[in-house]
């Protein structure tokens, strides 16, 4: 499937090219001690400065979820899950993903998930999928 990639900055690059080292790194604020998503070079809950990335577990649940059944492109293969995932280091701590390698059908709110990555050239894309 093709994808459009994200245009990578100082801010994100750091999130999108961590699966590398099969990393999910989500920026925290030292001045708040608040991990936050998505990146910036000013924290969105105190607007300190004082942010970094910092590799987490890639553990969480999902809070919610859709399948989609539109072939939006030829190439593109349905059904997909697209999610919202909260990870475990906070409460709050979520991001948008697709749960993969599973039946679409039995995708559930509160299952565990883990992180894993799909490289699309110079990007890792991260994907979760869920805890058995």
């Amino acid at each position: 499937m093709s994808r459009k990639l994200p245009a990578l900055n100082d801010d994100n690059c750091q999130f999108w090219q961590g699966g590398e080292h099969q990393q999910l790194l989500i920026h925290f604020c030292n001045d708040c001690s608040q991990y936050f998503h998505p990146p910036a070079a000013i924290c969105q809950r105190c607007n300190g400065s004082q942010v970094e990335a910092r590799a987490v577990s890639g553990r969480g649940h999902i809070v919610s979820y859709t399948v989609n059944y539109q072939p939006w492109a030829k190439d593109l293969e349905v059904p997909y899950v697209i999610a919202i995932v909260e990870l475990e280091e906070q409460s709050g701590l979520r991001l948008v993903s697709n749960i993969v390698g599973t039946d679409p059908d039995s995708v559930a709110i509160d299952q565990a998930v883990k992180v894993g990555f799909v490289q699309v050239e110079d990007v890792w894309i991260p994907q979760f999928e869920v805890v058995v």
